[in-house]
């Protein structure tokens, strides 16, 4: 059976302010590090910097998307992408 090339993401939940219908964070992969902004009311993710946001932005979308509910500021979390960077 082939390898399955995969990377673990870890998340940091920064703010999660419900009256503004957003969650704030840090996710790192590999030597990469991004900020991003879930506005989770219109479904719109902002990551940055863009340098490398290709490799992040659809597998942070679906985790948000998976666990949204579970999300507490302050707490890290791990999730793990089907690609190798």
């Amino acid at each position: 059976m082939p390898f399955k090339p995969e990377t673990i993401a870890n998340l940091i939940i920064k703010e999660y302010c419900f009256s503004k219908k957003q969650i704030k964070g840090v996710v790192e992969a590999s030597q990469f590090k991004w900020d991003f902004t879930w506005s989770f009311n219109k479904g719109k993710l902002l990551v940055n910097p863009p340098l490398g946001r290709a490799l992040i932005e659809n597998a942070l979308l679906r985790f948000l998307l998976k666990k949204d509910y579970e999300l507490e500021a302050g707490n890290e979390y791990k999730f793990t992408i089907s690609a190798k960077f």
